[in-house]
Order: structure tokens, then sequence, then C-alpha cells
């Protein structure tokens, strides 16, 4: 198979319905303060991992955790899993920071991340 490989998977968001608890449960089982601390955003970095925290019920937010696959050319990365068979969720689009970031879906209906930093 030829194509373009990934980086691992270095993010899970985690969509949580209190911000505030769940910020205090992860801060408790990662061992450090979130790196980011915002209403619509906590983050951490721990152990060469982001882990974020997303309030649930927004119009973007994820039902369940999402890891996030770390690749170079995220655009490349769609056109190969689409080919293979995934369903774009979510097209490439910047978060912020030069982060681009896109969702698909398995055959199996399972979600999938992938994260391109420029």
């Amino acid at each position: 198979m030829t194509g373009s490989a990934t980086q691992g998977i270095r993010t899970v968001l985690h969509p949580v319905s209190d911000l505030a608890q769940a910020k205090a449960v992860y801060e408790a089982l990662l061992g450090v303060p979130p790196q980011t601390d915002s209403p619509y955003y906590v983050g951490f970095e721990a152990a060469g991992q982001h882990i974020g925290l997303v309030p649930s019920g927004g119009p973007q937010s994820p039902t369940t955790p999402v890891a996030y696959w770390h690749v170079p050319d995220i655009e490349a990365k769609l056109a190969e899993v689409t080919a293979a068979g995934a369903t774009v969720k979510e097209p490439a689009h910047d978060v912020g920071g030069g982060r681009l970031v896109a969702t698909v879906t398995d055959p199996d209906g399972n979600l999938l991340g992938l994260l391109q930093d420029r």
C-alpha cells in the first residue's frame, strides 16, 4: 500500500457535561494542570499526549471520545481513507494556530480524527 504514514495517535478529545468537574478529574489522573483552560476547551499535555475536554451539546461537539491521528498532509490522508471506504463527517478546517482537523467514519460508523499541524 502506498500513501502517507501517520505520526500516531497523540490527541484524544473527550466530550464532558461539566467542564469544571471533568477538569478536576483529569488533572488528578494526569498529575499536571491544564495548559489550555477556557470555557469552551480544556487541554492537557502529559507523556507526549494531548488530552482535550470539550463541553458536550455544542453543534460540533463529539458524543464519544475521538482519537486524532496526526498526519503530515491531512488532505492527502482524507483522499486515501475515503478511497478505501471511509466517509468524511467533518472536512478539514483550521481550529487555530495553524492546526487542521477533520473527522471520518469507517464502514462500521467508528469516528476517526485526523490532525495536521502546519
